[in-house]
């Protein structure tokens, strides 16, 4: 419990000031290095279980989406639907001249291809919500329409404060006083009380983020957009779990003293942030 305290104190942060204040250059930057470690991870756990994986396609191809997603504010160009059909068209070819078994050409066609998807596109997310929130119709975001343009900070700050609280409470709370089983078959610890727990943590805060830090938003739509990050970050720990479950490991790595793996501290973001994305598009397309 305390290297976990520990290293979480010093993490946070340099995170806070990565993903809310820092320049474009660096936020890149940081962001294609998670990617990296997080498919390093994630290509450890598919080797042990025996499959085979293009690593250094799935390096090359996480970082250009993260790229491709700020192109959009100079060229004008939506180039990350460019970038996944040139995967699309890659990754099967290379696999065709890799292959000396071709029972292992699917598994490790899709293997990689997953990856890219499940690490590269999702993270890439986070760079269009910090440095574009203007494409993605963010007139909601200011109540009555009126008050200071918003920025990219003030969503991708929701974003990790609802995760963290969601994570927190429900650790706590699931490790006191959790008694059901949330989904035995995956992860046994998990339970009810935890999630339940974890998701009134993660509104609650989202209501507090609105009332104080960003007031111009309308803090009912915040609120049910919190809700639904925390909901996909749960099932994006659990998704996690079952890969971790079926390479026969605890932990996806032992980077983070007392948090096991980088994968394992960014499993809910695979997922939360996809889903804020989304949810800051349909509900700028409605308003």
């Amino acid at each position: 419990m305390l290297k976990r305290t520990l290293t979480a104190l010093l993490l946070i942060p340099p995170v806070v000031y990565l993903i809310g204040w820092s320049p474009e250059w660096l936020f890149l930057l940081g962001l294609a290095t998670a990617v990296i470690l997080a498919l390093r991870e994630y290509f450890a756990l598919c080797r042990a279980m025996g499959y085979k994986v293009f690593s250094w396609v799935g390096y090359v191809a996480g970082v250009a989406l993260c790229v491709a997603q700020t192109l959009p504010r100079y060229t004008g160009l939506f180039v990350v639907v460019h970038v996944l059909l040139a995967l699309l068209l890659l990754i099967p070819t290379l696999a065709l001249r890799r292959s000396t078994d071709f029972r292992e050409y699917l598994t490790t066609t899709a293997l990689t291809l997953f990856g890219i998807l499940y690490v590269g596109l999702a993270l890439s997310c986070l760079a269009t919500i910090r440095f574009a929130p203007d494409s993605l119709g963010y007139v909601w975001m200011v109540r009555g329409r009126t008050g200071q343009p918003p920025t990219g900070s003030q969503p991708i700050l929701l974003l990790f404060l609802v995760l963290w609280a969601g994570d927190i409470c429900a650790y706590l709370v699931g490790r006191s006083m959790g008694r059901r089983p949330f989904f035995a078959r995956i992860s046994p610890r998990k339970t009810w009380e935890g999630a339940l727990a974890g998701l009134a943590g993660s509104i609650l805060v989202a209501w507090g983020f609105a009332h104080w830090f960003w007031k111009t938003a309308d803090p009912k739509t915040v609120m049910l957009i919190a809700a639904w990050i925390a909901i996909a970050g749960q099932v994006g720990d659990m998704v996690e779990s079952a890969i971790k479950r079926g390479a026969n490991q605890k932990d996806s790595g032992t980077l983070l003293p007392g948090h096991g793996g980088f994968l394992d501290r960014i499993d809910s973001l695979l997922f939360g942030a996809p889903a804020l994305w989304l949810a800051m598009f349909v509900v700028g397309s409605l308003t």
